[in-house]
């Protein structure tokens, strides 16, 4: 982790600039205003705070070089910078369930800037080409959205902090579709992506990932596939995939579904993600909470026994040792537990 952190965070996007250069170079008032730092009297102030951040680096006469860790985070244009030139973030949406025909593309100027200065523009954008609805018959209108904005929030941030920069010709690319969104970053997980739930993480950029952490921009270590399952649980989707795409990652959010338009492969995916939740937060799956889960009565105890039944079919989960095993008292814990 050392060597690739010295490999691009620390790494040089643009060398031997003058002060003004790197002061136009990049969105410095974005930057101290998320940092939540005093804006400096004067530009010399500005630049030292930036090369406390280790955003710049002091170069010899008076001269500086702009860091991948600062470019990344607060280009004013990712283009100027030789590396970064096709890392902006991608924002496809399609008509249909395939990728035949372009809808529209995210071409507005903030996709172009540093992922901490754009953050806000890119969910604003992939919002408003989400489908929602309004119900009737209420005093106030409000919209209902299709996905959870916490867990596209989570998702978007980690496509950005995770990728692998040294994958050349790749980007981190978000691409909507009628009922789905995939959200794709280069570079294989550091981890199985069936362990993302419940391992410590890894990151391959962790001073880009403290940064974005130290803006709010993404939940704290540990906890943000945690809060996207758990989203996706109070909105009663399916569950969402994480897969391997050669040398990238992808997660597909996917749109509501009745539990009987599931298929079983869906039913136990969905399964074996409540299993983990629970298990994380110091409890076992049962019958009642999977029920809850997918929004189910007490008439439906042997539908859902059934998608449990299956889950253990599939190694998926198993009973808890130390709980009842029969009934609906059982209660079931995920395979790796």
């Amino acid at each position: 982790m050392a060597s690739t952190e010295a490999r691009f965070e620390r790494g040089t996007a643009r060398r031997n600039l003058s002060g003004d250069e790197v002061l136009s170079s990049l969105r410095f008032v974005d930057c101290l205003r998320l940092l939540e730092i005093p804006l400096p009297k004067d530009f010399q102030g500005v630049l030292e705070r930036l090369a406390q951040e280790d955003l710049i680096i002091a170069a010899p006469g008076g001269r500086f070089d702009i860091t991948n860790l600062g470019a990344t985070l607060f280009a004013e244009d990712l283009r100027q910078f030789e590396l970064l030139d096709r890392k902006a973030l991608r924002i496809i949406k399609y008509e249909g369930a395939g990728r035949t025909r372009v809808e529209r593309k995210w071409r507005d100027a903030p996709s172009s800037q540093g992922y901490a200065v754009a953050f806000g523009a890119m969910l604003a954008y992939i919002a408003s080409q989400l489908p929602h609805s309004e119900p009737i018959g209420q005093a106030f209108r409000e919209e209902i959205r299709a996905y959870p904005e916490t867990a596209l929030r989570e998702l978007v941030a980690n496509a950005l902090i995770h990728q692998d920069f040294s994958v050349t010709g790749a980007g981190p690319m978000v691409e909507i579709f009628d009922r789905r969104v995939e959200i794709t970053n280069p570079g294989a997980p550091l981890i199985d992506p069936q362990r993302f739930l419940d391992f410590p993480p890894k990151t391959r950029n962790p001073k880009l990932a403290a940064m974005m952490r130290r803006m709010q921009i993404c939940e704290e270590a540990g906890t943000g596939v945690d809060k996207v399952v758990e989203e996706i649980e109070d909105y009663r989707l399916p569950a969402a995939e994480f897969r391997v795409k050669g040398d990238s990652t992808q997660v597909v959010l996917f749109g509501p579904k009745e539990f009987s338009d599931m298929t079983g492969p869906e039913r136990a995916h969905a399964c074996y993600q409540h299993a983990c939740l629970r298990y994380v937060q110091g409890e076992q799956m049962t019958n009642m909470s999977l029920r809850a889960r997918f929004g189910l009565l007490a008439n439906r105890h042997a539908s859902v026994s059934r998608v449990i039944k299956n889950a253990i079919d599939d190694g998926l989960v198993k009973v808890f040792e130390n709980g009842s095993a029969v009934g609906r008292s059982a209660s079931y814990v995920p395979f790796w537990a």
